[in-house]
Parts: structure tokens; C-alpha cells; sequence
């Protein structure tokens, strides 16, 4: 039985299963990526409710694990050379779960590669621009006066949406015919956009149709449907 009483993040979330992939984390857009990633490869997996309610994330137990405070992060007791290893930032866990298995990333270099390019679009631009939008519609952003940061994002996230939707109008997933990380990376984003922050209207929705059918496609995966609600919310 691996033991993992070497990282302090154990202290304050106990592994019940010390021999499954421990994942830290909540149910948000970049969570969510990590939790469908996990569900959809079948491997061995134990939940823990990073609560920010209770800023789980600024402990030192979660930090001794990822400095950086934000969620997801996992430990893996089956690393490479058999020995665990601890990851945070969710593009670098999918990378690294996709090589684990094989699956979900084409084993060609360029077919790699280029699903690199769009995780990495998820995670330079869908990702930090769609959030910002949600802060200046949604939340505290939206009582300013000013309304100029609020239309930046929306103008930027709308460029985002046609790029995205440019890529998918003659194709199934973003890779083509095959599902992969860079669907789990930028489509839970996309849910969140026109759902949670309520921005579909905003951004014209409408007007991106291969998105939203591609979506559609995505959140009627079974494991999909499983992974968006992982870790269950207390």
C-alpha cells in the first residue's frame, strides 16, 4: 500500500484509498476538466471538497501542495518510476493523465501537438477571459459604473467564441473525429459562460452554432455528466 504521509496535504484530507489518485478540487470550469478527465479513463480516483467557503485553499496543507492556492491539484502514489507525485494546474494534470493512459491525445507528434495548441488557447484565453467576463457580469464587476472593462471582456471573449466556432463548423470535437483533453479543457468553459454566468445573451450565442452543438455533444457524455458534479459540494 503506498504511503503518502509525506505530504502534509494528507493531514487535512485523510486517503481513504491510498492506493487511487488522490484529487483536490471543486466543481468549477477548471476543476470539472480534471474530475470528466479522470472519469472518462476509468482510473482509480478519491474526491476531496477543496471548499472555498472556508478558504480550504489558502491552508497550508492545500499549499504545501500547490503554492499557487488554486484548485485542481491531485497525487498520484503510481507516478513515474513508481513513485508519487504531486500536480497542480489543470492543463498540466490533463497533459499528464493523457500520457499515463494513453488515451484522449493523439500518440502522433503533430496530432500531439496540435491538441497542445488548444489546450493551451483554453487555458491562455478562454479561460482568463470568459472568468472576467463572469466577474464584471455576474458579481461584485457588475455594480460599476464603468462598464468599459465589462465590454472588453465581452468583446474578447465574443472574438474567442468565433475562433472556436470557426474550428468546429466542419468538424465533431475540436481534434477532428476524436474526443480529447483540448474538449475537456474548453468546453466546460463554454457551459459556464452561457449557463452559471448567464453571459449567452451577451455574447450573441446565437451566432456561434457550432459551439453550441459541440457542447451539447460533450454534456450528454455520461462520464461528463458524472465529472461536472465531482467532488460532490457539502
Amino acid at each position: 500500500m503506498p504511503d503518502l504521509s509525506a505530504f502534509p496535504i494528507t493531514t487535512k484530507w485523510p486517503a481513504q484509498h491510498p492506493d487511487r489518485i488522490q484529487l483536490y478540487s471543486l466543481p468549477t470550469p477548471n476543476g470539472v476538466k480534471v474530475s470528466i478527465m479522470l472519469e472518462e479513463t476509468g482510473l482509480a480516483y478519491e474526491p476531496h471538497l477543496v471548499s472555498f467557503a472556508t478558504n480550504d485553499q489558502l491552508t497550508p496543507e492545500f499549499m504545501s501542495l500547490n503554492p499557487n492556492n488554486k484548485i485542481p491539484a491531485i497525487l498520484d502514489p503510481h507516478g513515474p518510476g513508481g513513485q508519487p507525485l504531486a500536480l497542480f494546474e489543470s492543463g498540466a494534470i490533463l497533459l499528464y493523465l493523457a500520457e499515463k493512459t494513453g488515451q484522449f491525445i493523439p500518440q502522433d507528434a503533430a496530432g500531439r501537438f496540435e491538441t497542445i495548441q488548444w489546450l493551451m488557447f483554453q487555458m491562455g484565453g478562454i479561460g482568463p477571459m470568459f472568468g472576467q467576463l463572469g466577474f464584471f457580469h455576474k458579481f461584485a464587476g457588475k455594480d460599476y459604473a464603468d462598464k468599459r472593462p465589462r465590454d472588453r471582456y465581452v468583446a474578447e471573449s465574443t472574438r474567442l467564441l468565433g475562433v472556436l466556432n470557426q474550428r468546429l463548423a466542419s468538424r465533431a470535437w475540436v481534434m477532428g473525429d476524436s474526443y480529447t483533453i483540448a474538449d475537456m479543457a474548453i468546453l466546460p468553459w463554454v457551459r459556464n459562460l452561457f449557463g452559471f454566468y448567464e453571459a449567452g445573451e451577451l455574447v450573441g450565442m446565437a451566432n456561434f452554432p457550432h459551439v453550441t452543438r459541440v457542447l451539447e455533444a460533450f454534456v450528454a457524455r455520461p462520464a461528463v455528466a458524472r465529472g461536472l458534479n465531482i467532488p460532490a459540494r457539502g
